[in-house]
């Protein structure tokens, strides 16, 4: 059974960094494109980031361009997001998925973890 596990939302202020981590098992995550997506209130699910199996390749969302830095660990079996320069609009639920990018909108395969929420306020 795939599980995925984030953890390092909170709260931060504007400007501030976050790091996130995403612990995956059940699967056999050096096979698996993993996406981070993000949910903010009233909002539809957007995906931010995306990195292949091997760690070779990045995909960003304009939005996060620039900002957030996707990584993984494939010893570790850890996808992680280095978020820098946060802003109020960055504030959602922030979700590891298995998938490449918009593909996880619309591949009956992905699975989500159970997310970590983020939030950017003074």
């Amino acid at each position: 059974e795939v599980h995925l596990v984030e953890s390092g939302g909170g709260l931060v202020q504007p400007g501030g960094s976050l790091r996130l981590s995403c612990v995956a098992s059940g699967f056999n995550f050096g096979r698996y494109d993993m996406t981070w997506a993000r949910q903010a209130p009233g909002k539809g699910p957007e995906w931010i980031s995306a990195i292949n199996r091997d760690g070779t390749n990045t995909k960003y969302a304009d939005s996060v361009k620039g900002r957030f830095t996707i990584s993984r660990d494939n010893a570790k079996n850890t996808l992680y997001q280095q978020m820098n320069s946060l802003r109020p609009e960055d504030t959602a639920m922030y979700y590891c998925v298995t998938g490449w990018a918009d593909a996880i909108f619309y591949s009956t395969g992905a699975d989500w973890g159970q997310g970590t929420r983020v939030s950017v306020s003074s």
